[in-house]
């Protein structure tokens, strides 16, 4: 397998609130209160538009040859384009499957717009066959295409009306489903210095998710039973040994679920 599931966590992206809204002397705290409030005007919920999001963790899964890890991508002193950077170097160096839960919906439009706004530049992701042909039967960028697989599109059929969120999904296979705070709670963990709560919460969804694309895999067939126990079992492995306690408390919190 060479697959990496991946997760981004956000808030609100207050200086460019201030150029688009001239909200220029307000503290930051006003300045997402009134993007919000903006947002409820114009559409009726406060969901913010994608563009007007700024990424805060990146969180992986990476499964290749004999590795598997699940980490955050840089530190808690990098910055936005560093994360960027990072994202888009795995992608150039490994050419995985990208597996999420509504990255095509959310993580990959935030990202693309991000890496915009910083220059980032990402020529491996953006190719869809003028450089490289294998590129024109599967790329990252065409929906139906599998080098990034939506777990949530695949599923619902395409169909908006049959999506799903990933924490009940989860729930349903017996995962652990969300852990320590919900999307909700991110500006307001970011607003406290909570960095790391942030990073913790999105390992645990990225682990969420390719447990459930496991479950994929076996679905569609492209892993036996057999192997389907093996890669669960080396997640069980992964945690284990693992000294973070959220990931502790993943693997607990799996166990007492009883998942198949």
């Amino acid at each position: 397998m060479n697959v990496m599931v991946f997760d981004i966590e956000t808030v609100p992206d207050v200086d460019g609130g201030r150029r688009v809204y001239g909200l220029d002397g307000l503290s930051d705290a006003d300045v997402a209160q009134a993007m919000y409030q903006l947002r409820m005007a114009k559409t009726g919920g406060d969901f913010l538009a994608h563009h007007l999001h700024r990424i805060v963790a990146i969180s992986v899964v990476f499964r290749h040859a004999d590795q598997l890890k699940v980490w955050s991508l840089g530190d808690l002193d990098s910055d936005e384009s560093e994360l960027l950077r990072r994202f888009f170097d795995g992608l150039d160096r490994y050419t995985p499957t990208l597996v999420s839960w509504n990255g095509g919906g959310f993580d990959l439009p935030v990202i693309h717009y991000r890496a915009l706004r910083h220059g980032v530049s990402a020529p491996r992701y953006w190719e869809v066959g003028e450089d490289d042909r294998e590129f024109r039967f599967n790329n990252y960028l065409n929906r139906f295409h599998w080098l990034h697989t939506d777990l949530m599109d695949v599923l619902s059929g395409y169909q908006g009306r049959a999506v799903a969120p990933l924490d009940e999904v989860a729930t349903l296979l017996g995962l652990p489903g969300k852990m320590g705070m919900s999307g909700a709670k991110v500006w307001d963990a970011y607003q406290a210095g909570d960095l790391a709560s942030i990073r913790d919460y999105c390992e645990t969804d990225v682990l969420n998710t390719y447990l459930v694309y496991l479950r994929f895999e076996y679905l569609r067939g492209h892993l036996g039973a057999e192997a389907y126990a093996a890669e669960q079992g080396r997640v069980r492995d992964l945690l284990g040994t693992a000294e973070a306690a959220h990931l502790q408390e993943f693997l607990k919190a799996w166990d007492a679920n009883g998942a198949d």
